[in-house]
């Protein structure tokens, strides 16, 4: 059996739980919600066929001794995490996503984004071998190109800051992402203070 993701519906990361299912003497894949609410999908394989799991709890059956595509059911969420109590406890806290904001054309953090990021260090460090990824936005002010500068250095700023505090640099991942993805939508060359930010997610 292979499992693997299917792009067009994946926001985020899938998480799935791969159970060996002695009494059927076969695998079992099954579809976990993710922890922010967006919608995943996996395509679950055999020699013999394939089925896509898209809502959280579906699984897929594959009987090593039987012939034919996966079977796909419902799971009970509560006798799931019953049964496999040991691999529940086992998997990683869901992310944490911190936002820090920056005076108009500068990389310079607002003073209520000082705490912010501080918040976010000690999570990070609660996670011992975590990953975070930090992404540098912009308002409208300015063009293209100057933003996409201006993004990178923001989002470069804040991973150097998490190196300066001990975290080892190639578990940062820092982009740029200018005014691509505006968190408020405006015209261009509005000054909007929430959109002059980065974002840093700890998982």
């Amino acid at each position: 059996m292979t499992v693997r993701r299917l792009g067009s519906l994946v926001a985020g990361l899938i998480t799935t739980l791969v159970v060996a299912a002695c009494s059927t003497s076969g695998t079992r894949v099954v579809l976990l919600p993710q922890a922010d609410g967006t919608p995943s999908a996996v395509v679950v394989s055999t020699q013999d066929g394939e089925e896509t799991l898209s809502e959280p709890f579906q699984r897929a059956t594959a009987k090593s001794r039987e012939r034919g595509a996966p079977v796909v059911d419902k799971v009970d969420p509560s006798r799931l995490e019953a049964e496999n109590k040991a691999l529940f406890e086992l998997m990683p806290p869901a992310p944490q996503r911190f936002t820090v904001y920056f005076e108009q054309n500068e990389t310079v953090l607002t003073a209520t984004s000082q705490r912010t990021l501080n918040e976010a260090l000690v999570a990070a460090q609660a996670r011992s071998g975590g990953e975070i990824v930090v992404a540098g936005h912009t308002d409208t002010v300015g063009t293209v190109a100057h933003n996409d500068d201006l993004s990178r250095v923001r989002a470069a700023q804040v991973r150097q800051i998490f190196v300066d505090k001990g975290f080892q640099s190639n578990r940062i991942e820092a982009v740029g992402r200018g005014e691509r993805e505006l968190a408020i939508q405006t015209a261009d060359e509005v000054p909007e203070p929430r959109n002059r930010r980065v974002t840093i997610e700890v998982r």
